[in-house]
């Protein structure tokens, strides 16, 4: 099977530019094989490059209404942990994995930005990506699943929970339409927290960032990230995934792993949890075109 949301660096870390050699993604690839894992794609966030900041640093000052202003100080100092490695340098190990014939995808995970959209996608298609992951981590400047940030947390007492996840929903269809994404990555990230509004909100929103990825033409991941979170649910839920198939939306698998504790964690759930809902395909990506392979059983290979 394939591992399809892989990072390098833990969030707490700084970018380690050291971390950026063959031989560290020897490592990934070594554990994933080690989970029966045959292919991995490392997608790291654009906004750990210095190229992605320059185009959508404070892009929270164009959404966010003065009653949120209280959070721009925490988004800020976020960016400034975070953004500092070299996106070429990034790709340039990648490619170089490529070509020392590890089984490796080159992707980013590419967050939503208001406004923005159109030149990260500018700057994205000076690269040779394989895979673009489409993410909702911000609604404004709230980073709602930041659970180590004590301001963006007490945000969840101050905002209505069907608000949030009805503004999560047309996030994700408005980054749904940009283009600027192949696979929609932990597609109901809203719930992380596990505060969930009413059946009849949930099913809305679930309708809603269904018919986002079908009319788009995207994949989405099932991704088992959600049971070590607070939600103690893979992403997406067993009703959102159902919606995806009812509509044909392509899947991949996923970890979302920071570092590579966890690379290819619980894939053969995550198999069986696609095959239960009808699937019997899984897509994996090359130059941002994707192929669909048979899904086979737990613990087997697609074929080719």
């Amino acid at each position: 099977m394939i591992d399809y949301h892989v990072h390098l660096w833990p969030h707490e870390e700084k970018a380690d530019e050291g971390d950026l050699a063959v031989g560290r993604v020897a490592d990934y690839t070594a554990a994933a094989a080690s989970q029966g894992v045959r292919e991995i794609a490392l997608t790291e966030h654009l906004f750990r490059f210095v190229q992605g900041r320059a185009i959508v640093d404070r892009w929270w000052e164009t959404v966010t209404g003065p009653s949120a202003r209280h959070l721009d100080a925490s988004v800020e100092a976020y960016f400034d942990h975070h953004a500092t490695a070299d996106l070429d340098r990034y790709v340039e190990t990648a490619l170089a994995a490529k070509k020392a014939g590890l089984p490796v995808k080159i992707g980013l995970e590419v967050d939503y930005y208001p406004g923005r959209m159109d030149a990260v996608a500018r700057l994205l298609a000076g690269y040779p990506f394989d895979v673009l992951l489409g993410s909702v981590h911000w609604l404004g400047n709230w980073m709602f699943d930041d659970l180590a940030d004590g301001a963006q947390m007490a945000e969840w007492d101050r905002r209505p929970v069907a608000d949030s996840w009805r503004a999560y929903a047309e996030a994700l269809e408005e980054l749904a339409g940009t283009g600027a994404c192949d696979v929609l990555a932990h597609p109901d990230l809203i719930k992380v927290t596990g505060r969930v509004p009413d059946a009849g909100v949930v099913e809305e929103c679930e309708e809603r960032i269904a018919e986002a990825a079908a009319s788009s033409g995207l994949a989405a991941e099932i991704s088992s990230a959600g049971l070590v979170k607070p939600c103690r649910e893979d992403y997406p839920s067993p009703s959102l995934l159902r919606r995806f198939a009812a509509r044909d939306v392509p899947v991949t698998f996923a970890s979302d792993t920071h570092g590579t504790g966890r690379v290819g964690d619980r894939n053969d759930e995550l198999v069986a949890a696609a095959a239960a809902a009808g699937y019997r395909s899984v897509r994996s990506f090359e130059a941002r075109v994707g192929t669909d392979a048979p899904l086979g059983a737990p613990g087997t290979p697609p074929t080719p």
